[in-house]
């Protein structure tokens, strides 16, 4: 079997006396696709900022590529992370957002850019021949001047997806990528997802859409109250879910077909 990519070890994360996250033990194997579900609140979101360092975990081990990643706390404290370190990370790692926060003065194809020159310090030549080359493979090069004020959600998040992949991630992390989105433009951001699951990236995927998951995802998880309550195929947990809290949960979403 092939080494975890990415592995988690009591990942836990607390706002003040709130804890979120309570002990998150995760492997993600290369080419896995790994669906996450559960109620709003349970600590999905949290989870994924968590893997990208956008949340810094207030303890527990992530480590990437076999590489433990920070370095000791004072006193055996919560792990101290290097900006430096954490910007590698976010390369290594990227994240497509509900809210799709693309830069609203920049083009399409400017947003797309803005990662490979500031953080990979690409020359904007190669840059823009690499941004357009992500743009057609979401299936919008014809929109690549367009502002973001000009483009419809769908369009917007597609952007997003082109941005993460111009960074060459080896790791995939979509936040509710179709939650903001009005019913008809789901399905053109979930086929281009699908499209990079046939490709075999690796990816987590938080998201409501059940029947998706069922069909595109590897593994499903369900997160209930900041822990792994459940996780296996999706024929076990969307069809057979064993604890009561995975069948509560999955009786409100039967609209779905598998």
């Amino acid at each position: 079997m092939a080494d975890p990519l990415l592995r988690t070890i009591g990942l836990r994360k607390s706002y003040g006396t709130h804890e979120v996250l309570r002990g998150i033990d995760l492997s993600v194997l290369p080419g896995e696709r790994i669906a996450i579900l559960g109620a709003s609140g349970s600590g999905k979101s949290t989870l994924l900022r968590c893997l990208n360092f956008m949340e810094i975990p207030t303890s527990g081990t992530v480590e990437l590529g076999g590489r433990l990643l920070g370095s000791e706390g004072r006193g055996g404290g919560a792990r101290v992370y290097a900006e430096r370190e954490l910007t590698q990370v976010r390369q290594r790692v990227g994240m497509v957002f509900q809210q799709f926060n693309l830069f609203p003065h920049m083009t399409a194809i400017d947003n797309v850019m803005e990662g490979l020159r500031t953080v990979k310090g690409v020359k904007a030549p190669a840059a823009r021949e690499r941004a357009m080359a992500e743009l057609a493979r979401v299936g919008l090069t014809d929109r690549a001047e367009q502002y973001p004020a000009r483009l419809s959600g769908g369009q917007k998040q597609r952007v997003a997806i082109a941005r993460a992949l111009a960074m060459d991630p080896e790791l995939l992390l979509f936040d509710e990528p179709t939650s903001a989105l009005d019913p008809e433009l789901v399905g053109e951001v979930l086929g281009v997802i699908r499209s990079l699951a046939e490709e075999g990236r690796t990816m987590l995927l938080v998201t409501h859409e059940l029947g998706f998951a069922y069909h595109v995802a590897t593994r499903v998880i369900f997160i209930a109250d900041g822990e792994i309550h459940e996780s296996g195929t999706p024929d076990e947990v969307l069809k057979n879910p064993q604890r009561e809290r995975t069948q509560a949960f999955l009786a409100r979403h039967r609209e779905f077909s598998l």
